[in-house]
């Protein structure tokens, strides 16, 4: 064999082996492909799981208001906002098991049978998400078929809150004497018992018509509010019965002559008139609303104004502080459309209220869930 003979069959030799590096590489570079293809589908994946759990833990802690009911409902909560996620369509049971309660931030994490014997001092609901495989699209001879995947979220109630939002556009007067809890108040006194004439104690703050007031009784006022000199609001004169009464009564299930609507505006979930805060918490009367309601629509949050602020019917007021109430009936019928309702001072979450370190001091008696880790 010559020597241009034995360079012919080398270049032969190279070029089976060329065609075995590019097969291998393109295999190679297929994988590498593939793998960055399935750990972003990953990605995405598990922050749909951290948001689910997110919420869900951020509905559990939303219930909480130091009593066994409230544990109770923070676990329903949890449960149906967790459902609220269809994790790719796959079928995911979340069990009631999955949420647990503390006192403490690092625990420990007790059960919810655990926590309803002292509901006083939980702070805290942790839930974790059941195992939800996750499809390999491309990489499955390195990852297999699927991976499991979870997450876990810690919500709870806030530092006591100072910047307050959702109320509604109603004040209750200060006459400088302390709340009782479990005192039922007239938040909107007949003329001869108000503030000065012409005033009923409604507030300007979600628009200057009545219309505005209807809309913000019953979805809640969309401003938030410090107490102090800093924030002022304007009073509504007059009666406005008619408004008040549909914008309070669409949280007992009743929207007769209302624009409200049940879907954006709903009923609370147990519209049994004339019972305590404490037997709304206990469940017991209980009488259901014929629309979807919402735990919690009953809970309203008001501004309390000092007595000196009003000035003959038109006039500017400060907020002093805030304050939970609980609505007791629907305003009947005729021109005087007074409120009442019954004054809470155990610490519960309501409203969206925020902590603003340069504020006043915050109320210990009211708070906002929150993520914590």
């Amino acid at each position: 064999m010559n020597k241009r003979t034995e360079r012919y069959s080398d270049r032969k030799d190279e070029r089976g082996s060329v065609l075995a590096i590019a097969a291998v590489g393109m295999l190679a570079l297929l994988l590498v492909v593939g793998l960055t293809v399935d750990i972003s589908h990953f990605y995405l994946a598990k922050n749909e799981l951290q948001n689910a759990a997110d919420a869900s833990a951020l509905a559990g802690a939303s219930a909480l208001n130091s009593s066994a009911a409230g544990i109770t409902e923070a676990v329903n909560r949890a449960v149906k906002a967790m459902n609220n996620y269809e994790f790719g369509k796959q079928g995911v049971a979340f069990p009631r098991s999955n949420v647990l309660f503390a006192v403490n931030l690092d625990g420990p994490y007790m059960s919810e049978g655990s926590a309803t014997a002292q509901p006083a001092n939980i702070r805290f609901v942790k839930v974790t998400t059941p195992d939800s495989p996750v499809g390999v699209s491309f990489a499955q001879m390195v990852l297999g078929n699927n991976r499991n995947m979870a997450a876990t979220a810690t919500a709870g109630l806030s530092i006591p809150i100072n910047t307050y939002c959702d109320f509604i556009p109603l004040s209750v007067i200060d006459y400088d004497i302390p709340m009782r809890p479990g005192q039922v108040y007239t938040i909107r006194a007949p003329a001869s018992g108000g503030p000065s004439p012409g005033d009923y104690q409604i507030l300007a703050v979600a628009g200057p018509g009545g219309v505005d007031v209807g809309f913000g009784l019953g979805a809640g006022v969309d401003a938030c509010a410090e107490p102090g000199a800093t924030y002022t609001v304007d009073c509504k004169p007059g009666l406005t019965a008619g408004k008040v009464r549909t914008g309070i009564n669409a949280r007992f299930d009743d929207y007769q002559g209302s624009q409200l609507d049940p879907a954006r505006e709903p009923p609370d979930t147990n519209v049994q008139e004339n019972i305590s805060y404490a037997q709304y918490v206990a469940g017991s009367p209980f009488k259901a609303p014929s629309h979807t309601g919402i735990a919690g629509r009953r809970i309203v949050l008001i501004p309390i104004v000092k007595l000196a602020e009003y000035d003959q019917g038109r006039c500017t007021v400060k907020f002093d502080r805030f304050g939970a109430f609980f609505l007791k009936t629907k305003i009947g019928g005729g021109s005087g459309g007074d409120v009442q309702a019954e004054y809470i001072a155990d610490r519960l979450a309501v409203g969206k209220g925020t902590y603003d370190p340069n504020g006043v001091v915050g109320d210990p008696a009211l708070a906002a869930p929150v993520i914590y880790r």
